[in-house]
């Protein structure tokens, strides 16, 4: 959006205008260390003996004034010097360097009368430049020529660096925003009622936006669906773990080692670097998409060296010492919000229910706080510098889901701040160098129900092992499930349990992504066939289909090829589509056949792959992991995540279509890219996020708001 035309100021009264916000800013500085000397009995600004009121204002205005200018010399120098510490030390270490330039502050007053604690110098360090930071940033955006004229530095920078004349403006960029987990039918209630939950995305939608779903594949997981959006292949992606035979290696597809093995593959596989190799931006992700500039992008993350950029976002952010304040506020309220909505959903007996105690409430703190904050603030410093293409992910309702429930009104708080945040982003849009077009995504859905070992008692690997008659756990043991699974082996066997026990059965790996498990036996190369399984362990897949905790099975016959397995004997061939009695895919909707049919051609595979069962009136699943908000397999709303693109845009689809797989998406969102007119630019090589640290400070109004 061009911004509208105006009347160019004098030089002179600009200078004015910014010396008056520099004298503004310190007088606010000077008042609240005078203040917090006040009320802090280890912070002083006069001598034992007492100085009069004029002595102990003008020894606070010294320090403000060489707090100030330390801070704008000396930081930033700082943040650059710590470019290999590792990004949480440096969210703690902010407060103690900001607390010791204030200490050097004090010392440089030529009265001498001041003194602090160190641990006083840090609160007031923290105080004072929240203040400062808050009162600049009311004053620059106010003053609408400043504003105008650092927006128009920024463009002039970004047209040179793309060659282009000083008078053109750019073809619009794009910003893909992914709410983690969000699944359409969740999405299109929070967008509707008379007061939605989300009130900007509800002012979109059938308007300048249109919402369309789409199809994940069976592995219904970030690590699976962000491979395929961002690089054009999650070939070989079975689950969000799983076992590699070959390797003897454990994947897991949120390690730094395992993502940045995930990506190298994915692009010796297309051979291309991804969705952003021009000009692009990736924020908060698994994989970088190609993308030079990066912030919390986990493939990255292992990296070690001076031009380590994953962890860039950080240190822009960090660049301004507020920043970590209001974070450190946030973050803090986030906890105490936590155990407060764990103690209400305990003490009103909900069901299905989680424990959440332990490092939990951090762990979302850290999700729904300070992930968000850096994230946002990247994407803002990527709009007002330019950037052709960006994609954010913003993973705070996928966390609070697992353990709350996809549905719950913890979840809802989330959602309203999240809506808050792409308003945000919006918003800063309309002074960007270029246009932008906002598309929002998400990379799958969330299915409710109880977790498995809550529903029957025992462990999906306490199944497994009791089918191959092996030693099962003592709460296994206790429970009418656990019991009937071993009924069950004793029964097949056609021996006395401890003579199978007693066999030197093989100890299988037990995984689970959701409500998918994955069973490997590592001592057999290669991927075991259904008759192996069934002379190795011959009451093994007959205790697990009989379960009634399961969907089906995926094997491999020597005979038949891929085949999926159900209770009472029912068999999928999906080679041929035999089908004896009735398909155990049948109950999991259209794209069930092909979805574990495409799985079944991975190499990686294991040799058993279970889906539990899914209710088809509720999409209740049962996760095989600890949550009662839970995806990775197939069942219910998690594998209908959703699309909400401009509608300038050309249709995901011809003919509305079913949008079908993280591949195809990719595919979409590139055609996207390549709808905007004019040159397309190669990223430069600023090791910094953005210009300037002014588009954090705009984080401030979500800080606000949920303050509210």
């Amino acid at each position: 959006m061009t911004p509208p035309p105006h009347r160019k100021a004098p030089r002179w009264r600009a200078t004015g205008r910014a010396s008056l916000r520099v004298i503004v800013v310190w007088a606010v500085s000077t008042l609240t260390m005078l203040v917090l000397a006040a009320v802090l009995p280890d912070f002083r600004l006069q001598s034992a003996d007492g100085d009069s009121a004029t002595r102990i204002g003008l020894t606070a205005a010294s320090g403000a004034g060489a707090f100030g200018l330390l801070g704008a010399l000396v930081w930033p120098l700082l943040v650059r010097a710590l470019l290999l510490v590792p990004a949480f030390v440096l969210g703690l270490l902010v407060f103690v360097l900001n607390g010791s330039l204030l200490l050097l502050a004090l010392s440089l007053i030529p009265h001498g009368q001041s003194a602090a604690e160190p641990e006083t110098a840090v609160v007031v360090a923290a105080v004072m430049s929240a203040a400062s930071s808050a009162t600049s940033t009311f004053l620059t955006v106010r003053d609408d020529e400043a504003y105008r004229r650092r927006l128009a530095r920024m463009a002039g920078r970004r047209r040179r660096g793309q060659g282009l004349p000083a008078g053109r403006r750019p073809p619009p960029g794009t910003v893909f925003l992914q709410l983690d987990g969000v699944g359409h039918d969740v999405l299109r209630d929070a967008l509707s009622g008379e007061r939605p939950l989300m009130e900007t995305l509800a002012g979109w939608h059938g308007t300048t936006h249109t919402l369309t779903p789409w199809r994940t594949d069976w592995s219904s997981q970030t690590g699976a669906s962000q491979l395929g959006i961002l690089h054009g292949s999650n070939a070989d992606v079975p689950a969000f773990r799983w076992y590699e035979k070959e390797s003897g290696e454990l994947l897991v597809s949120n390690r730094p080692t395992s993502a940045a093995e995930l990506q190298r593959r994915a692009i010796a596989r297309t051979g291309d670097g991804g969705l952003l190799t021009v000009d692009g931006a990736s924020r908060g992700n698994l994989f970088t998409g190609g993308a030079e500039q990066l912030a919390l992008v986990l493939s990255v993350a292992a990296r070690r060296g001076r031009h380590n950029r994953s962890r860039s976002g950080y240190f822009a952010y960090f660049s301004d010492p507020a920043n970590a304040t209001r974070t450190a506020v946030s973050f803090l309220a986030e906890v105490f919000r936590e155990i407060s909505q764990a103690l209400r959903a305990r003490l009103r007996r909900e069901r299905p229910r989680l424990r959440r105690g332990g490092l939990y409430p951090f762990i979302r703190a850290f999700a729904t706080v300070v992930e968000r904050d850096v994230v946002v603030a990247a994407v803002i410093g990527d709009i007002l510098s330019g950037r052709t293409a960006v994609y954010a992910d913003l993973v705070a309702y996928d966390e609070v889901a697992h353990h709350s429930g996809p549905r719950s009104r913890d979840t809802h708080q989330v959602l309203r701040r999240l809506d808050r945040c792409v308003a945000l982003i919006a918003k800063v849009t309309e002074h960007a160098p270029r246009d932008y077009r906002i598309v929002l995504l998400s990379d799958h859905g969330q299915s409710p129900g109880e977790h498995f070992t809550g529903r029957f008692g025992l462990t999906l690997e306490d199944l497994v092992r009791a089918g191959c008659g092996l030693p099962v756990s003592r709460r296994a043991e206790r429970t009418p499930s656990g019991a009937e699974a071993r009924a069950t082996a004793r029964t097949a066997l056609r021996r006395p349990e401890r003579d199978g026990a007693g066999r030197r059965a093989s100890e299988p790996v037990v995984l689970a992504s959701g409500n998918l498990g994955l069973v490997s036996f590592p001592e057999v190369p290669g991927r075991m066939t259904r008759e192996e399984i069934d002379a190795r362990h011959p009451a093994l897949l007959r205790t697990l289909t009989d379960h009634p905790g399961m969907g089906f099975l995926l094997v491999h016959s020597a005979v038949h090829g891929p085949v999926v397995l159900g209770p009472d004997g029912a068999e999928h061939h999906l080679e041929t589509g035999t089908v004896l009695g009735i398909s155990p895919l049948a109950a999991f909707g259209p794209g069930a056949v092909e979805a574990v049919r495409r799985t079944a051609g991975f190499a990686n595979v294991p040799d058993i792959m279970i889906n539990s069962v899914c209710d088809p009136d509720t999409g209740a699943v049962h996760a095989f992991e600890d949550q009662i908000g839970s995806h990775g397999g197939l069942g219910g709303p998690q594998s209908h995540p959703f699309l909400l693109w401009p509608s300038e845009l050309s249709p995901p689809t011809p003919d509305g279509r079913p949008l079908v797989g993280a591949e195809q998406v990719h595919t979409v969102l590139r055609r996207w890219l390549g709808e905007a007119d004019g040159p397309q630019v190669p990223a430069d090589d600023s090791p910094l996020t953005t210009q300037a640290t002014a588009p954090f400070t705009a984080l401030s109004q979500v800080v606000q708001d949920e303050k509210r």
